[in-house]
């Protein structure tokens, strides 16, 4: 029977090797930039994502050093957005991890630049050709996480969501905010795998459909827990969308009703692999993972 929690932990291992890898400085004067990057990147964090990609890649068969290095990369676009989130204009958020915040622990400028250097990064690693001998197969990784980081993706989300401070958001709204803000790089890390395999067009569209739903039932997860969760939990700030008065899965369905709608999401996550065999399971089972999870 699939192990997820061995597996999370021995992937989020090598992930971080990885990372380590590919934030080293090599003693270069610009140190305080690369002090930083470092500081929210290694260290922390379930690496959800880049397990996605190494497990959608272990579907087709992809070498597992192209996997780690496609993992990668989406993970400093995944602590990039955390940099820029937390920053007095956006969130203004003061712990992450259980520790102060970038713009805390060195400043405001720092963090903006660090930010900006892992995203540049991110797309250094990917276009790389250690990560596939194929350069069209680098330039379509490239081109999708570009999509599920952009405006048509995260940052578009982020937008929405900040507007969502001044206006009310129904639940339609607030699922196309959170497919943005949350779902696109989720959606990413499940067809990074595929598009490393180039696996037939209805296998990508199994493992985009699952990572929908899977994006959702993260977010619900996520405003559950800032209701019912602790700081020394989640290692951040609870209570803050509340505080604010934005429209929530939890706040328009309520406690009880968020949890059957994730749980309804997590049904058909895994129903979205009906065409995969048993080497699927640990994506059946994170699925379920989301929506437990305490932090």
């Amino acid at each position: 029977m699939a192990d997820l929690p061995k597996a999370l932990a021995d992937a989020a291992a090598e992930v971080e090797i990885m990372l380590d890898t590919v934030l080293a400085a090599d003693g270069a004067p610009e140190r305080r930039i690369y002090d930083a990057m470092r500081y929210t990147t290694l260290g922390g964090g379930k690496r959800l994502r880049p397990f996605l990609v190494m497990e959608s890649a272990r579907l087709f068969d992809v070498p597992k050093a192209s996997a780690l290095r496609a993992g990668a990369a989406l993970e400093l676009i995944h602590c990039y957005s955390l940099v820029h989130d937390d920053l007095p204009a956006m969130d203004d958020d003061d712990l992450r991890r259980g520790k102060p915040t970038v713009h805390k622990q060195f400043d405001e400028a720092t963090a903006i630049l660090a930010g900006d250097g892992l995203l540049t990064l991110a797309f250094e690693v990917l276009a790389d050709a250690a990560t596939h001998a194929d350069a069209g197969i680098r330039a379509a990784l490239v081109l999708a996480l570009a999509r599920a980081a952009g405006v048509r993706g995260m940052v578009g989300g982020q937008m929405i969501d900040l507007e969502a401070e001044t206006k009310t958001l129904n639940l339609a709204e607030i699922t196309e905010l959170q497919k943005l803000k949350t779902g696109a790089l989720i959606g990413f890390g499940c067809e990074a795998g595929a598009i490393m395999g180039k696996a037939p067009a209805k296998d990508r569209s199994a493992l985009r459909a699952y990572a929908d739903t899977l994006g959702l039932a993260f977010q619900i997860a996520d405003d559950l827990l800032d209701v019912e969760g602790s700081v020394e939990e989640t290692g951040k700030a609870v209570g803050k969308d509340a505080n604010a008065g934005k429209a929530t899965f939890v706040s328009l369905l309520g406690v009880v009703g968020a949890r059957k709608k994730a749980s309804e999401l997590v049904d058909q996550a895994v129903s979205h692999l009906a065409s995969f065999d048993a080497r699927a399971d640990l994506l059946r089972l994170t699925a379920r993972f989301v929506v437990d999870r305490r932090n």
